[in-house]
């Protein structure tokens, strides 16, 4: 543990993408005690597309609500969707990768050839296909983007678990009496989180990028709740006109996904030695 703080001081990617992504948690958290005003219910159309000023330091949109409140809270919507979902496709991935690498043969052969299917299907098709199906709507949301994303993860569990299920604590597990179960679960899957953290922070960089389309779209979050890529879509006709109406949801976007991709950067260089040795 103090070999991977050590490690993690000298990585300027990891400090500041994840000191990026704790502010933007804690925007989310607090976001309550953080905003002026509430998202929704203070609208002042005598207010309405008013520019950034000491009242409003982000403007105020077509019904006169605060901006600065309005992607306080989008954050709460973005960091939902991104941890949710990804936590659905790591656990999809990370169950079938785990027995498609271990158990090997037929199953093996499913697995991968599905994983391939999903691959060779753009994510952003895949959920505009499921949500057409589902309606728009927050829950959809979770669903459609949980089941899109998992190859990725399976890939990385089931070429981790091929290099670690032939190591020496594997075979002596096995030599000892544990079951198929106990190995993967015990033995072999807490040696490979590494990798799969990684892919896993990557992956809710993607889900919030997704969501901010598909709200973009208007097959995301349906208004007035705010959301970053709801508040971009409400924004076209003013793009000229008032600018900072999507100024400040894009520059959210585009900060927070660059903060998760530095921290996934600098977790994979501190995890994988093979990277580490090459970049010095």
């Amino acid at each position: 543990m103090n070999d991977f703080f050590r490690k993690a001081r000298r990585q300027k990617n990891l400090i500041v993408g994840g000191g990026i992504t704790f502010v933007v948690m804690m925007m989310a958290v607090f976001a309550p005690w953080l905003s002026p005003f509430h998202p929704i219910d203070h609208a002042d159309l005598m207010h309405s597309e008013e520019p950034p000023s000491m009242t409003y330091l982000f403007g105020t949109d077509q019904q006169g609500r605060d901006i600065l409140s309005r992607v306080i809270y989008g954050a709460r919507i973005s960091l939902s969707v991104g941890l949710v979902s990804q936590g659905l496709n790591s656990l999809i991935g990370i169950l079938l990768g785990l027995t498609a690498g271990f158990l090997g043969k037929r199953w093996d052969d499913l697995v991968m050839g599905l994983t391939n299917i999903m691959l060779s299907i753009p994510s952003l098709v895949f959920a505009l296909a499921i949500m057409a199906v589902l309606g728009p709507g927050l829950i959809n949301i979770f669903l459609a983007l949980g089941l899109t994303n998992w190859a990725y993860s399976c890939r990385i569990t089931r070429s981790q678990v091929l290099f670690t299920r032939s190591l020496d604590y594997v075979v002596a597990a096995r030599a000892l009496g544990y079951g198929e179960a106990r190995i993967m679960f015990t033995q072999i899957l807490p040696n490979i989180l590494g990798p799969i953290l990684v892919i896993a922070t990557l992956g809710v960089a993607g889900a919030i990028l997704i969501e901010a389309a598909l709200s973009f779209l208007g097959l995301g979050t349906q208004p007035p709740t705010p959301s970053w890529g709801g508040m971009l879509s409400t924004a076209r006709e003013q793009l000229f006109t008032a600018p900072w109406i999507s100024i400040f949801p894009g520059l959210a976007i585009f900060i927070t996904v660059l903060g998760l991709n530095l921290l996934g950067d600098g977790l994979r260089d501190i995890l994988d030695p093979h990277t580490t040795r090459q970049r010095r």
